[in-house]
């Protein structure tokens, strides 16, 4: 795996999953022109029905997280008067279980995405978790309105077309789990010249 760390900046890459949301919506092209135009270069990608265990270890949580999910789950419930019949962890764990039935549910769109800031600039322009939530313009604020309130009354993950790696460190754990080093191709866009040369010899004749 290519270490991001000493790589030059350009070079930085990010997980992104299109959910079977946007699948089954046909807006696959759509959001991957958003990537694209940006600058971004798919450098890996893989359309399937993805594997339930790889999937277990992405979402790779901990105690401390479940509890935390949980508990906000707990004060929701609590505020709109539903029940609260189980443990906040067994909450936060709910939602790990709900996202990986969705995300098996159906073909989805696995890429890698290289470019300068990678990880920061995809988390932009997808927005946040909560599509409800998410500024007009990103891609959950424009082409959803999901929210984690009619998920849980539903008793269903958050249907929010994307995934995106959090931090650099994380783009890396999640590009290992489902892509080799083989897979991860290094190539050149003539539009990169126009992003990164230092010297942009050669444009007049």
């Amino acid at each position: 795996m290519c270490d991001m760390k000493h790589a030059h900046p350009k070079k930085e890459r990010t997980f992104v999953i299109l959910k079977p949301d946007t699948i089954q919506r046909g807006l696959m092209g759509e959001l991957l022109g958003r990537f694209e135009r940006v600058g971004l270069k798919v450098v890996a990608m893989r359309f399937g029905v993805a594997d339930e265990k790889l999937f277990w270890s992405h979402y790779n949580k901990d105690d401390a997280w479940f509890e935390k999910k949980g508990g906000n789950i707990v004060r929701e419930r609590t505020e709109h008067g539903m029940p609260v019949d189980k443990e906040p962890i067994e909450y936060g764990k709910d939602i790990i279980r709900a996202l990986v039935k969705f995300m098996t549910c159906g073909p989805v769109l696995m890429m890698v995405l290289e470019g300068n800031q990678a990880v920061g600039v995809v988390k932009k322009l997808v927005g946040e978790t909560e599509p409800s939530t998410s500024d007009v313009g990103t891609i959950r604020g424009d082409y959803t309105l999901d929210s984690y309130n009619i998920a849980a009354v539903d008793d269903r993950a958050v249907r929010n077309l994307v995934h995106c790696s959090d931090i650099v460190s994380e783009a890396e754990r999640e590009i290992g789990i489902w892509f080799t080093e083989k897979e991860l191709l290094n190539y050149r866009l003539v539009s990169e010249a126009i992003l990164y040369d230092v010297n942009l010899d050669g444009i007049l004749e």
